[in-house]
């Protein structure tokens, strides 16, 4: 009966499924340097580390690198990962990133402006945050149409409607507890859907 229940909730939420099994790769290469584990997280980011870091300007060969140093990292650092502070895809990516950040420094040193040049900073949305907005926008909305009618009608009610919950309750003919569980069902699963993206 239990592992029917683990398969169709991995069906219902496959993101939620797949962070787990992350988490999972990188405590088995922290405790047993599990090089089976690690070459899953190998096929798994690489890849998507690479196009992060072609997405930011850097080239192939450059992507390539920083790649397969934010996948060595891990390798060497996976004790360090807790899944109480954040998703497997997060951590891996917060890594990534810091490499950047750092091959940028030794890179291209700081200079000095020209006097006289006053350059603002954009307040446009960087085009790799527009990305991950849509997709994100993209899983809460398939994620509300797979709610059950009763989860996603209170969710209407509070969001779209902007109803309190005993508000809510009152129109619904419902006990005022009812309508903050079913609120809360509603909030974990749409939160499962997008919490590993990046």
């Amino acid at each position: 009966m239990q592992l029917m229940e683990r398969e169709e909730k991995a069906r219902l939420h496959p993101r939620s499924s797949k962070s787990k099994e992350m988490s999972e790769l990188l405590s088995r290469v922290a405790e047993r340097g599990d090089v089976v584990a690690f070459q899953e997280l190998f096929e798994n980011f690489a890849p998507r580390v690479k196009s992060y870091m072609m997405r930011k300007g850097a080239d192939p060969n450059t992507a390539e690198e920083l790649a397969q140093e934010t996948l060595l990292t891990i390798w060497r650092k996976a004790s360090l990962y807790s899944d109480e502070k954040g998703s497997a895809t997060t951590w891996i990516f917060t890594i990534a990133r810091n490499l950047r950040i750092d091959r940028l420094r030794r890179e291209f040193p700081w200079q000095a402006l020209p006097e006289g040049h006053n350059e603002e900073a954009s307040d446009d949305t960087p085009p790799d945050e527009q990305v991950s907005e849509r997709e994100r926008k993209q899983r809460i909305h398939t994620a509300l149409s797979a709610l059950p009618r009763d989860q996603h009608e209170v969710v209407t009610l509070s969001y779209l409607e902007g109803m309190s919950h005993s508000e809510i309750a009152e129109r619904l003919g419902l006990p005022l507890g009812t309508v903050k569980s079913r609120m809360r069902l509603a909030y974990q699963k749409i939160r499962e859907s997008v919490e590993d993206l990046q």
